[in-house]
């Protein structure tokens, strides 16, 4: 198991050329982080080990490299940096510190394997593909929405746990990198999940070696020009439109959109397996469903984006009509055929009124507690808990001696953001008891991750969705969304916190929520 991208597995019988500093197992560093087993090194100089947080009785990863100081001050800025950025695609960061001898970054500990390594086997298919792009990319807007860059972006920094949630960790970014290259690596992932080559050999790792890091990767098939195959000349079955935007990411003379662009039109893409058959190899169907909706980003943005014609038209139609032949089937259907959907009722025969969108669970990009009234902000952590799909881990506030807060504050909230626009049916939140007192808000922007940003959030977000007063279950669903409106920011605030059962106080758990819409 790789826990940095560039990583190589362990060679006790070639250690570091220095020993002074060099870590030992069963070693607590600042009184605090044990170091269990040393997982692997890599090409930078910097040894990954698996420790234990003593205090916190968590696991953890420690990126070590000796001496410390001036040698240092890349990686434990880079730390720094990416610690101030939380998001459930980002390895969270702990601790950074510099013992002279040694310094070191202690970091989340991923049960997983690397992008890299997963690849291994063969390319991935294309769904799995599009949703680590996603991932990435949506990992990059939040770093790039700070004015920061992550500056090492490829497959070994990209990790895949082994419940499915993808982080990307390892920032280490200098004066060369720049948003734009941080973008271009994505291409570069999607080619790499695609095809299982690398197509940046223009571009290694910064001081890799053979057998280290990208230099690891295979390079991508190129013709006697030295001109980049397309994933689709590498292996059958890559859609056209995926394709399309693979090549226009890794293309230096077409201008590349933002991160968060970037990040919606993959969320667009981003479908179930069983979904697929609503894209074809034109682009997204959806694209050309309304012509008053706008455009696509990335079309906006530039790039060699495939219309649809008449092709895409009459595959519309013969949608529909077979939508229609399976309503007029009634009880014969297969309620296979409709398993993670929403039922929605038949059109009366001779209607016009087109079927109605099918409805599912709509991915959650970026996910935050909002407390605009407390100074600590020491209830804002684990709230990617809230859409892990297990409602065994959740979030909690602290225990308070009233339900309003002690009186300390007016309300909490959790921050939803669906990465763009869509149609919402309905958003479900299962909590950890009864009596809780919340509204559902919408709002049109983001706000920073402050105390002001939250204050100003709470401020605008007018829309309100639904109110649950006193809620005597431990499920809340608000299914109060205009159908002809489209919604992206949703804030699911608490006034009134349920009482602990039989201990004293009150507190509140939001164990997970899920959105449902089209």
């Amino acid at each position: 198991m790789t826990q940095v991208g560039e990583g190589q597995e362990a060679d006790e019988s070639a250690p570091p050329v220095m020993t002074f500093g060099a870590p030992t197992a069963g070693e607590i560093l600042a009184e605090r982080y044990e170091l269990v087993e040393h997982i692997n090194n890599d090409s930078a100089g910097r040894l990954v080990w698996r420790g234990v947080d003593v205090i916190l009785r968590r696991p953890v990863a420690v990126v070590l490299r000796y001496p410390g100081g001036d040698s240092a001050t890349e990686m434990l800025q880079a730390a720094v940096a990416a610690s101030r950025v939380i998001h459930p695609n980002l390895v969270g960061v702990y601790d950074a510190i510099d013992e002279a001898e040694r310094a070191y970054v202690v970091r989340e500990w991923v049960d997983g394997q690397s992008l890299r390594d997963l690849a291994a086997d063969g390319p991935l298919d294309p769904a799995r593909a599009t949703a680590i792009g996603n991932a990435v990319a949506s990992a990059l807007a939040a770093v790039h929405a700070t004015g920061m860059v992550h500056g090492n972006v490829h497959p070994g920094t990209v990790m895949i746990s082994d419940e499915g949630r993808v982080v990307l960790a390892d920032a280490r970014t200098d004066g060369d990198d720049s948003q734009e290259s941080d973008i271009r690596a994505v291409g570069g992932v999607l080619y790499f999940a695609l095809t299982g080559h690398w197509p940046h050999a223009e571009a290694p790792l910064r001081g890799a070696t053979a057998g280290h890091g990208r230099a690891a990767i295979p390079d991508a098939v190129r013709d006697a020009g030295g001109a980049l195959a397309a994933p689709r000349q590498v292996r059958a079955g890559v859609p056209a439109y995926l394709d399309d935007l693979t090549m226009d990411l890794l293309d230096a003379e077409i201008a590349p959109p933002s991160s968060d662009v970037l990040a919606a039109e993959l969320a667009r893409l981003d479908v179930p397996a069983e979904e697929e058959h609503y894209l074809d190899n034109g682009g997204p169907l959806r694209f050309a469903a309304d012509t008053e909706e706008e455009p696509s980003p990335l079309a906006a943005a530039g790039g060699r984006k495939v219309a649809i014609g008449i092709a895409g038209l009459l595959a519309v139609a013969l949608v529909g009509l077979l939508i229609g032949i399976s309503a007029l089937g009634g009880d014969d259907k297969d309620p296979q055929d409709t398993a993670g959907a929403t039922p929605t009722a038949s059109a009366p025969a001779g209607d016009a009124t087109p079927a109605a969108a099918t409805v599912r669970n709509l991915r959650v990009q970026d996910i935050r507690i909002i407390d605009p009234d407390s100074g600590k902000r020491d209830e804002l952590g684990d709230s990617d808990k809230i859409i892990d799909g297990d409602n065994d881990k959740g979030w909690e506030t602290d225990r308070y001696p009233n339900a309003t807060y002690g009186n300390l504050k007016t309300g909490m909230g959790v921050w939803l953001d669906l990465g763009s626009p869509h149609t919402v049916k309905s958003v479900q939140a299962v909590l950890s008891g009864r009596g809780a007192t919340a509204k559902l808000l919408a709002g049109t922007a983001s706000y920073p991750k402050t105390s002001n940003g939250d204050k100003q959030m709470v401020a605008n977000y007018k829309t309100e969705i639904g109110v649950l007063k006193e809620h005597d279950g431990t499920t809340m669903t608000f299914n109060g969304f205009n159908a002809d409106q489209k919604y992206r920011y949703l804030l699911l605030w608490f006034t009134e916190l349920p009482a602990i059962g039989d201990e004293d106080g009150f507190r509140l758990g939001v164990q997970e929520i899920t959105v449902q819409g089209s």
